[in-house]
């Protein structure tokens, strides 16, 4: 649905249709006030953790090269993962590098290249084999496969050629489509107590209602 320009002394509803202010109920127009006026002050909120985040990768890039210098050396532009340590052991920054990884046309020639290996082994077949193979391919209810459950499977120690075949057809179909860097802070009392994580998700957050 397209939204469109409101005129004065109206409200747009969920179906786009205009609505006169007068025939909007005031709860109705209370509770649009109060998630408008929400959005609008969540804005600059989110804008902070996004400088925040940027701040904190530009200055530990900063770090990372005055410790390469100091060996006569550079930084390369795969940091990977790192975590920073206060001198008294209880404040930590840990950056991480994650992949997000996908599959390429080449599952499907591995999953039918798997079907048939179990097809030719049905009948001396293990059951749970089957039932592990058979699993890693299944899809979740956004129509995606589990990536870790089918690159396990080529841990797998089975001597067979359509097998191995399967086994390349999996390696030659991965993507990684996005690599995303994270930020995350831990603090702790004492040196020896359990490090807990600084949350900066709204609903990880612990605060006092009335």
């Amino acid at each position: 649905m397209t939204m469109q320009t409101v005129p004065d002394g109206f409200m747009q509803d969920s179906r786009g249709r205009l609505v006169p202010e007068a025939n909007v109920r005031p709860s109705d127009k209370l509770q649009d006030d109060l998630v408008r006026r929400l959005h609008r002050e969540a804005d600059p909120v989110r804008q902070f953790m996004m400088d925040f985040k940027r701040m904190c990768f530009t200055d530990i890039n900063a770090y990372l090269e005055l410790v390469a210098e100091k060996y006569g050396t550079k930084i390369g532009s795969d940091k990977g993962n790192i975590t920073l340590t206060s001198y008294d052991g209880t404040l930590r920054v840990t950056v991480a590098v994650g992949n997000i990884k996908t599959f390429g046309p080449e599952i499907q020639a591995a999953k039918t290249l798997i079907h048939g290996c179990l097809n030719r082994w049905s009948e001396g077949a293990n059951a749970n084999l089957k039932a592990v193979v058979l699993d890693a391919f299944d899809v979740d209810k956004q129509g995606s496969m589990n990536v870790d459950k089918i690159l396990a499977l080529r841990r797998l120690e089975i001597e067979d050629e359509e097998w191995q075949r399967a086994m390349q057809a999996i390696s030659d179909s991965v993507r990684v489509d996005v690599t995303k860097n994270y930020v995350r802070l831990h603090r702790r009392p004492s040196p020896d107590a359990k490090w807990e994580l600084v949350p900066f998700d709204l609903a990880k957050m612990d605060v006092a209602t009335a």
